[in-house]
């Protein structure tokens, strides 16, 4: 599916800082992984809420990102987030780092999330709640 077909209905923008700066005048690589973990917990406190992640817990199982354009401060950035699937016991979230005055996708990540038991450190089902709520947000 291509970028232009996908409706990213969760945008935050992300503050870039001068220590994000590598030595090559752009923002380094590493920093695109906290930008997208920094959106993605703000995804899910927003869409699912914090009642159901009283219930579980979710952990990162694989991270992605496909650098596509460098970054150069101070552009003004926004992340872009969308859950894009979700498994029994897991989920995918897509996300991507986007010029605000260019709109060019500078970089794009894929983060499988597990949901997971904590007490007994063990995967679980997704919550029905977890489920409908992110359903809902998606598919309005």
């Amino acid at each position: 599916m291509d970028c232009e077909d996908i409706v990213f209905h969760h945008v935050m923008p992300a503050q870039l800082r001068w220590s994000d700066v590598d030595q090559f005048g752009h923002v380094n690589n590493s920093v695109y992984f906290q930008l997208f973990d920094m959106c993605k917990t703000k995804y899910v406190l927003e869409v699912v809420g914090q009642d159901t992640l009283k219930q579980v817990a979710i952990v990162v199982a694989s991270i992605k990102a496909d650098f596509l354009a460098p970054i150069y401060y101070p552009d003004e950035i926004v992340i872009q987030s969308k859950i894009t699937h979700m498994g029994n016991k897991s989920f995918i979230i897509r996300q991507r780092a986007v010029n605000i005055r260019t709109k060019e996708v500078k970089c794009e990540g894929y983060t499988t999330m597990v949901t997971y038991d904590m007490t007994n450190n063990c995967s679980i089902p997704i919550p029905d709640d977890f489920r409908a709520k992110v359903e809902a947000f998606e598919n309005p």
